[in-house]
């Protein structure tokens, strides 16, 4: 999703809030497909690149056994980018 999105693209922060909503809402369609019986939350952020570098940190607090998460990080010249998926299973 994130390639799809921001390939061959460069930064520009006029398009930040189209990129992020495309990228997660295409991440909650591709899930969604799987049929799991899971509750997914989708974060985006799209950074420019700087010397400065970007840092993030998660933590939950949840059924090891049955949940998870995902990060993915990507780059180009230009801009990083960190997609973070959780998936909290449905107890049925």
């Amino acid at each position: 999703c994130i390639d799809g999105v921001l390939g061959g693209e460069d930064y520009n922060h006029n398009n930040i809030n189209q990129w992020t909503a495309s990228i997660v809402e295409q991440s909650l369609a591709h899930l969604v497909k799987l049929g799991k019986a899971y509750k997914y939350i989708v974060t985006c952020a799209v950074v420019q690149r700087s010397a400065y570098g970007f840092h993030t940190a998660s933590s939950c607090f949840w059924d090891t056994t049955s949940d998870g998460t995902c990060t993915v990080r990507w780059e180009n010249r230009t801009m990083n980018c960190i997609v973070n998926v959780f998936a909290i299973a449905i107890v049925l």
